[in-house]
């Protein structure tokens, strides 16, 4: 057998190995991920936390090998070096402070060497309930300064879906066990991180929906209010009839949505007033679907009424 077929082998033999691992681990969420490509590898250069992985994602049309520079620290789901056969993906701890050099051994051009730097996590943490929200709730921030030191002044950042920095929100106290806990309104899609007198913690993003809200006003006469931080005029929202036999929602008709100007900043209302000859007494509703609300929100929908 050739060496060639070989590695073939190898890597077949690795595939459902290296997927299962990555379904099972319960390895905190990917910070950065590495594409494999035909050029190199892209990015080149990652920074992460102790504690963090970094996802191989081999999207070349033929199996890459990599191999890192020390190993100290390094927790994949397969022995090193990690072998990723074509369209898969692999993920990898690091739980040692330092810079971690990563190669193909195959391929020796400058494209195929990476450096993953992995530093210390912060010394405060922030977490957000609910991670998701419909526009003008509210959601709580807790963490805690791992120093357990109370009586600790930390400042609450956020940066808005869209913003190129940071803004202060205000500052919070740490209490018993250097425990903190205050809410926050985040308007559009919002990463939430809190400063210590020495570093910075991790982001905690919170995903916003607009709210919709449906209303009759006449006999097969509908108004549809969307509130939100930005205006979705010329976006199609859909009308929607619930099937009880089915036991599905199935759509209507398509309803513009047009400007108004009785919005209070930071809100901007878009609103649509139509017609739908539906018979009385159906369960209705709007949606209005991720294409129409762009990256900074989620898409949604409106409370169900009576036709």
């Amino acid at each position: 057998m050739t060496k060639r077929l070989m590695l073939l082998f190898t890597v077949a033999s690795l595939a459902v190995a290296v997927v299962a691992a990555g379904s099972a681990s319960s390895a905190p969420a990917a910070a950065k991920t590495v594409k494999i490509t035909k050029t190199g590898y892209n990015p080149a250069s990652v920074s992460i936390v102790v504690g963090e992985s970094v996802v191989f994602q081999n999207t070349d049309t033929v199996a890459h090998t990599v191999s890192f520079k020390p190993t100290t620290g390094v927790k994949c789901p397969t022995p090193l070096p990690l072998a990723i056969p074509v369209g898969q993906s692999a993920s990898c701890s690091f739980a040692t402070v330092g810079t971690v050099r990563f190669t193909d051994p195959a391929n020796k051009g400058k494209s195929f060497h990476g450096t993953i730097s992995v530093a210390s996590p912060p010394d405060v943490t922030v977490t957000a309930a609910p991670k998701s929200v419909v526009y003008r709730h509210t959601v709580t921030l807790s963490g805690k300064l791992l120093s357990g030191q109370s009586g600790q002044t930390l400042q609450v950042m956020a940066q808005a879906c869209g913003a190129a920095t940071t803004t202060k929100l205000g500052n919070v106290s740490t209490t018993t066990g250097g425990t903190f806990t205050t809410q926050a309104t985040p308007l559009k899609q919002t990463a939430y991180t809190v400063k210590s007198k020495t570093s910075t913690s991790l982001a905690a993003t919170v995903k916003v929906q607009p709210l919709l809200h449906l209303r009759k006003v006449a006999r097969h006469r509908f108004a549809l209010k969307v509130s939100a931080a930005q205006s979705f005029a010329g976006k199609y929202a859909n009308f929607q009839r619930y099937n009880a036999k089915l036991k599905q929602w199935r759509g209507v008709k398509r309803v513009l949505l047009h400007a108004n100007t009785t919005g209070v900043f930071p809100t901007v209302f878009t609103t649509a007033k139509f017609r739908s000859s539906l018979k009385s007494k159906v369960r209705v509703r709007v949606v209005l679907k991720q294409a129409a609300v762009g990256s900074c929100y989620l898409a949604g929908k409106s409370n169900t009424i009576r036709s």
